[in-house]
């Protein structure tokens, strides 16, 4: 069985081994009130290092704004080497959207902006402090659908939780004592002004998209439902459509004179 606290300090060790042999004093990690990047937060906070958290609001619905600010005061009440900050940038959004909407711009694009801001604010706050900017992502997000923002929440130094399934990130939340409102959240990305979920733009839950991954690593034996079916057409879908995101850019070779 899964030593959860023991696999904490493990990657708590991981992330300080590396912030260490590469000259970093600052952990920059962006909070959005979810799951994932509760744990990432806090497995930064327990390096010791400072550990800088960022809530970003752009137009954001309150239930996600207040979980960001209460994961942020429990950090900073528990740990003396985390500071919290919020920068709305709902403002900057509206500025840019003013001008892309005369674009015609999609709806799906000016989503995926929004995390382009927000990538482009953390990257300012580390350059500015000599620090990283650590992801959020986990197994089935990065390497099973792609369901990240490319240059977006995708772009990160390090990423301490993508080898780990959602059911696992939860289980290292409880091990860490993440407050239980996050644990309780339905997962959302937080990029649509509906507050839509990840399930509803998915269309399967994250228990389904593990099996689905998991069955692809390892097939049972066993007759698949129908259910089961067509997750793993939507998760082949989509990770068909979303591999670009997954795999190294490509470069063009030059032949040899």
């Amino acid at each position: 069985m899964q030593d959860w606290k023991e696999t904490g300090t493990d990657i708590s060790n991981w992330i300080l081994d590396y912030a260490s042999s590469n000259g970093i004093s600052t952990l920059v990690v962006g909070v959005s009130g979810g799951i994932d990047s509760a744990v990432v937060s806090t497995l930064c906070a327990r390096t010791g290092l400072r550990t800088m958290v960022l809530n970003m609001p752009v137009h954001q619905e309150k239930t996600q704004n207040d979980l960001s600010n209460q994961h942020m005061s429990w950090l900073t009440s528990n740990w003396q080497n985390v500071e919290s900050h919020v920068i709305d940038l709902s403002s900057s959004f509206d500025s840019l959207s003013s001008v892309l909407k005369e674009k015609n711009v999609t709806e799906l694009a000016m989503a995926n902006t929004r995390a382009r801001l927000r990538m482009a604010t953390l990257y300012s706050i580390a350059g500015s402090n000599n620090g990283i900017v650590v992801g959020t992502g986990n197994k089935v997000e990065d390497f099973g659908v792609g369901f990240f923002t490319k240059y977006g929440d995708g772009g990160v130094d390090i990423s301490p939780i993508a080898d780990l399934y959602k059911s696992e990130v939860y289980a290292l939340a409880d091990s860490l004592g993440v407050i239980q409102d996050i644990q309780d959240a339905a997962p959302t990305d937080g990029l649509w002004p509906d507050g839509r979920t990840d399930e509803e733009q998915i269309g399967a839950t994250y228990a389904e998209l593990e099996w689905a991954m998991m069955e692809i690593e390892s097939p049972s034996e066993a007759e698949p439902t129908e259910r089961q079916r067509q997750v793993m057409e939507r998760y082949l879908q989509l990770n068909s459509a979303n591999s670009h995101k997954m795999k190294p850019i490509p470069v063009f070779k030059r032949r040899d004179h």
